[in-house]
């Protein structure tokens, strides 16, 4: 049971928390000089829930959604496939060299993101090896995603607490490492795949600076650069369903699996 102190300051962080969530609904349905008249009312003098269709057909946010949808897919695909890869090498594989790699892959946190973005748009312009400009490309955007240090550490510390046991009564059996990592590995890891996959879904939704510099072309950008692009264009209460729109299907996501977040995070070992 909650004491009323608890009570009180959880009412608080919820408040905060749905608030501003609330009041981007009420002004997506509010007249443009009502938003700017009185943007603090509770709910609109005349709803204009028309706004939402107008929004996404007249501002083509379902073109623009679909684009976030493909750079997010991709993005978290080669994130998680990095980050399981990686940390079964790291936890469970244990090479000479893997506390090297752990400890490089976990510098990579100390280091801002806005510190690699010059090395990065330098790479995507030519990457080497290959001599190809991947600009304005899905790869811009997909490949930087894949390596996240903080992702790693999840499926290391996660791989960690798998009892050894079980990879040494598979490899008497005769599997080796990529049968251990589908059989049992994988399998035994959905907690955790769920909070990497979530994660990574959250951060490249609302990823801005990079996708404005990986993709100057404005057909393919996702829905966080293009809005910014057209809001000095459009009237406020269209700008506001747009952002409704684009901030639905995150927070839909969260709520539908913050349980699995809790768990993963439970078996991980995180704290705080």
């Amino acid at each position: 049971m909650l004491t009323p102190l608890q009570l009180v300051m959880f009412l608080i962080v919820f408040a905060l928390s749905v608030l501003p969530l609330l009041w981007l609904a009420k002004s997506a349905i509010s007249p443009t000089q009502e938003i700017l008249r009185e943007p603090f009312r509770l709910w609109p003098s005349d709803p204009q829930w028309a706004n939402f269709a107008s929004a996404w057909s007249e501002l083509g946010v379902g073109r623009y959604l679909w684009n976030t949808v493909v750079l997010t897919g991709g993005s978290v695909f080669f994130q998680m496939l990095v980050a399981t890869t990686l940390g079964f090498g790291i936890a469970v594989l244990r090479p000479r060299y893997s506390k090297a790699v752990y400890g490089a892959v976990l510098s990579t946190l100390l280091l801002p993101p806005t510190v690699l973005l010059i090395g990065l748009y330098l790479t995507i312009l030519d990457v080497p090896l290959v001599g190809v400009n991947l600009q304005s490309t899905v790869w811009s955007v997909w490949l930087p995603a894949g390596v996240h240090g903080f992702s790693v550490l999840l499926c290391v510390r996660f791989f960690e607490g798998i009892p050894r046991e079980l990879f040494e009564a598979a490899q008497i059996d005769g599997a080796g490492p990529w049968a251990i990592f589908r059989r049992i590995v994988l399998p035994m890891s959905k907690p955790i795949l769920t909070v990497v996959g979530l994660l990574g879904v959250m951060a490249s939704w609302k990823d801005f600076l990079w996708p404005l510099i990986a993709i100057p072309d404005s057909g393919a950008q996702p829905i966080s650069v293009a809005l910014a692009r057209i809001a000095p264009f459009v009237q406020e209460n269209m700008l506001f369903a747009a952002l409704f729109i684009a901030a639905l299907p995150p927070v839909l996501l969260f709520i539908v699996f913050q349980k699995h977040i809790v768990a993963g995070a439970g078996f991980s070992g995180l704290k705080g």
